[in-house]
């Protein structure tokens, strides 16, 4: 079967922490969709990147990091929806993935041209949500 039966029943974390994926994962979806489709990518139209000198290789960059994106917010989504025992081992791989967005954008490779599109940003904010939700995760449910 392409999709297993929901394993909903075993997860004895919060909820919440749960639905915090799923909404990542259309958070990680949009932009995926944004690198993919986009004629330019979103590199020039929202990133505000220079694509007068290897604009073609950029924009090839964007759509096979907008392909992973895509794939990688349909997984969140399903687990929060339907195998949530693994969300807390989601919400560890989303921290490793914002923390090593954040320390390259702001500290090695992305830091060097002095431009941060909005994902620096974003990745830099959502840090502290995602360790508590993974600190939700864990935690088990009080009953009653």
């Amino acid at each position: 079967m392409l999709i297993p039966a929901s394993t909903n029943d075993l997860y004895r974390g919060a909820p919440a922490a749960a639905w915090f994926l799923v909404l990542a994962g259309f958070l990680t979806i949009v932009p995926g969709a944004i690198h993919y489709f986009l004629p330019d990518g979103g590199a020039g139209v929202i990133a505000g990147m220079d694509l007068s000198q290897r604009g073609d290789t950029i924009i090839a960059v964007f759509a096979w990091m907008g392909a992973m994106q895509l794939v990688h917010g349909i997984a969140m989504v399903l687990v929060g929806l339907r195998y949530r025992p693994l969300v807390p081992l989601f919400l560890v791989l989303l921290f490793i993935e914002r923390t090593l967005i954040a320390v390259d954008g702001w500290f090695l490779k992305g830091a060097v041209s002095g431009h941060h599109p909005p994902e620096h940003y974003a990745s830099v904010i959502a840090l502290p949500l995602i360790a508590a939700f993974l600190w939700l995760s864990v935690r088990p449910r009080k009953n009653g």
